[in-house]
């Protein structure tokens, strides 16, 4: 990457501009921002989210960078390296949102990729490796996964292209059309893993951890898995007057019971990073004088461990047929989705710890308890990320927010690893 020991220093002593990270942060987050509530609306192929895109690949080609866009809608900004043959380094995250987002969720692992590369390429520095932005599509999961990085680890088909819908029952396939795309040039984007080395991501913790802690950083070890259930308690709907308490089949006190075994639960199968939520739930046929004769709820299972997942499973359902039983009722459940944990790789932890100490800094190693494209990418190639704190732990929400010395810190941890891993 350098030659001659004054250039290696100066190559060590190269820092992010904070001022160009917080002008992209707060000229991206006017996309799609709605003046009522403040929030940021731009969900993936809407006319926002082309907008976004539009915005990010002025931003690449206004940086020097090599703009691509692939089949997906992944937008790429490419730094190339000395050596064509070693695999890239991706550095990654999503420009999409949830509705009513908050300004740094995914697109501040954008920007501050962007700059790093930005950073590198105005020092004049040209890695060995080559360095790939992406901004992936719909992270967010309004067709029901994380699209654009399923599609470059190859886990998209034309079957998932045809039959995912939002929430609204608009197909994914038809919204790639309105937005000038061909969905299934998607299966295009799938990636040799040969080709890269690793991936890094920088995401906002949307949890409180680090802000409690009043640590700029965290380094993530582990990125949870998890599963999510619909499940059912069906009893008899009946007249709440006339219908004594101890001959009653009433499903909601199914899922009352279960509530309270939940931490049970987690205590005797599950692990210190395991949670548990029930954060959905409807009774039938939900009349002030009935006896509810169904009751309908979500259940979202989460941990860092395949194997202790597995265990919860076994339990759960173990609970919910016993309560089922105790109470006359049927119970039923349909598992809607399941992600495999994944393990940061040492390499790359590595190397963003040690970015971390040379800036002296004292970093939280932690886990994810959410999901990140990070989590996709890690099924296919090494990969590492960072966090940076969310005040009051706050996330998808416009009171989403990070101080700026914070994103600075993270942004300069990511190009120290960056300096190491492109070697």
């Amino acid at each position: 990457m350098v030659g001659s020991k004054s250039a290696t220093q100066d190559v060590q002593a190269l820092k992010v501009d904070l001022e160009r990270i917080k002008a992209d942060v707060l000229a991206l987050a006017k996309i799609g921002r709605d003046p009522g509530d403040h929030g940021i609306y731009r969900m993936a192929f809407t006319e926002a989210d082309m907008a976004g895109k539009r915005w990010l690949s002025e931003r690449i080609e206004d940086a020097g960078l090599q703009l691509s866009v692939d089949g997906a809608a992944n937008i790429s900004g490419t730094l190339p390296g000395d050596d064509g043959d070693k695999p890239r380094v991706l550095i990654g995250s999503h420009i999409d949102t949830v509705p009513c987002a908050g300004a740094l969720d995914g697109a501040l692992g954008v920007i501050v990729g962007l700059e790093c590369l930005r950073t590198l390429r105005a020092s004049g520095v040209t890695p060995s490796r080559t360095l790939e932005l992406i901004a992936f599509s719909d992270e967010e999961g309004r067709f029901g996964g994380m699209f654009g990085s399923q599609a470059i680890c190859g886990q998209i088909h034309p079957e998932w292209i045809q039959t995912h819908v939002d929430t609204d029952g608009v197909a994914i396939a038809d919204a790639m059309t309105a937005c000038g795309y061909q969905p299934m040039d998607a299966l295009d984007a799938a990636r040799d893993p040969s080709t890269i080395d690793c991936y890094l991501e920088l995401h906002i913790e949307q949890g409180p951890v680090l802000d409690a802690l009043h640590r700029p950083v965290g380094i993530v070890d582990e990125i949870t898995g998890l599963f999510t259930w619909s499940v059912s308690f069906r009893g008899e709907a009946n007249h709440a007057g006339t219908t004594p308490m101890e001959m009653r089949n009433d499903a909601f006190m199914g899922l009352a019971d279960f509530a309270h075994e939940i931490p049970r639960i987690l205590a005797e199968n599950g692990s210190e990073r395991s949670r548990a939520t029930v954060g959905k739930a409807q009774i039938l046929p939900g009349a002030v004088n009935t006896v509810p004769g169904m009751v309908e709820f979500s259940l979202d299972v989460r941990d860092t461990s395949s194997m202790v997942l597995e265990e919860l499973q076994t339990s759960f359902r173990k609970a919910l047929s016993a309560i089922a039983r105790r109470r006359n009722l049927i119970f039923e459940f349909e598992q809607r989705s399941y992600l495999p944990p994944v393990s940061c790789h040492q390499k790359v932890v590595a190397a963003l710890l040690d970015g971390a100490k040379q800036l002296e800094m004292e970093p939280h190693v932690m886990c994810s308890g959410a999901a990140h494209d990070a989590q996709v990418m890690g099924t296919m190639v090494p990969t590492g990320m960072i966090f940076v704190p969310s005040k009051n732990g706050q996330s998808h929400s416009p009171a989403e927010w990070t101080a700026w010395s914070d994103i600075e810190a993270g942004a300069n941890v990511m190009l120290k690893a960056l300096l190491e891993l492109s070697k």
